[in-house]
Order: structure tokens, then sequence, then C-alpha cells
């Protein structure tokens, strides 16, 4: 079993719920093909603690200068205040590199903005909080913007800041954790709390028990 690391990057005003429902189950989901094969490691300009929105303390695994594309399978970008100001550009620098080595980035909310701003989603269909909010990065890739609460383009996600779970099931789909009709189930559970998408979930779990 060869243990896959994904990074979620940390910083001051990181918007908590949009990337918990992902995070936790990568670390713990019972519904994986082969669970135990994922673990999330955080990511700081620093490895000083940051502060999130929710106002928890977050001491980062690593700096963002020690992360190297092939050493990861996944970057997440979460929301923060600061993605319209300069402060995070490092962060979507390095979403551009580990693009370059064919690494999937997955951004959400205000993330969305820095993959804009660093071109990423010039040539994408992508989404966002709002078309008007991407405008004012300067990008030229308006005409690829889709109305919906998440979206892949080769080995860019992106999401709106009210679309957790959709973010989730993108993040879960291109890493291939498990079956389609598995992480299906697993948002139909949590995203519209359908009671026939846990029996799916349980008959999962026990037949690879």
């Amino acid at each position: 079993m060869t243990m896959r690391t994904v990074h979620m990057a940390v910083y001051n005003t990181l918007a908590d719920w949009e990337v918990g429902a992902a995070t936790a189950q990568l670390a713990n989901g019972s519904w994986h093909r082969e669970p135990g094969t994922f673990q999330v490691k955080t990511v700081g300009l620093t490895t000083e603690p940051i502060t999130t929105m929710g106002r928890l303390r977050v001491t980062p695994d690593l700096a963002l200068a020690d992360l190297d594309p092939a050493d990861s399978a996944m970057l997440i970008l979460p929301g923060a205040d600061l993605w319209e100001g300069e402060e995070l550009v490092p962060f979507a620098d390095k979403a551009r590199e580990f693009v370059a080595a064919g690494v999937p980035v997955a951004g959400i909310c205000g993330a969305t903005f820095g993959l804009a701003k660093a071109g990423l989603l010039d040539d994408r269909a992508h989404t966002s909080n709002a078309a008007e909010y991407l405008v004012y990065s300067g990008y030229s890739g308006a005409e690829h913007y889709v109305d919906a609460p998440a979206v892949t383009d080769r080995d860019v996600i992106t999401a709106d800041g009210m679309s957790p779970f959709e973010f989730a099931r993108e993040v879960f789909t291109r890493l291939e954790v498990s079956e389609p009709h598995v992480i299906e189930a697993w948002y139909q559970l949590f995203a519209h709390r359908d009671p026939a998408a846990y029996a799916v979930l349980a008959e999962y779990e026990a037949a690879h028990a």
C-alpha cells in the first residue's frame, strides 16, 4: 500500500468550512479503494502558526519553499480574505508549478481569484463565487466561466465558497479515491441527507473489509 500525500495550504483568514469535508474524508474515509492510503499535510508560507477565519490556530507541517510537486498527489487551496492582495501570490505561483508538473490543484472561493490571476484559468473551464468577481483579477478566461458549484478541467479544480461538498466530490473524483458510484453516494449522503446513500457506503465498506 502506497501512502499518497495531499497538501493543503494554510494561511491567516483561511475559510475553515470550505475544505473540511474534503480533508476529513481523505484522511479517514473507510470507503476508499484502499483505506489508509491518503494523508493530509498542511503547508504555510513558513512553519509559523496561522489563524483561520474560525479563530483556529494551525501550525503548518512544512513551509511552501520545501513543497515539491513530485512529493504530492494534490495541492488544495482554501479561500481566505487575503487572496485579492499580494500576500498569497507565492501559493498561486506554486499552483502553477504543480500544474506544469502534471499534479492537480484544487482551489475554492477566493483561491480561484489567485488561480485566475496566475493565468491558470485563461484556457480552462472554471467557476468561482461569481463571474464578475474573477474579472477583477485581470485574467483573460472569462469566456470559459461556468455557472456551477464546482468544475474540473484537466488538472485544475475550482469551486464557489458555498459548495464544500461539491468541491470535495471533485477532489475525490480527480484522485480516484473510490469507485464513482461510491463517491456519488458519499455526496448524496452529506450534501442531500439521502439515507439510501448510507446503505451504498456501508455495503461497499463491508465488501472491502
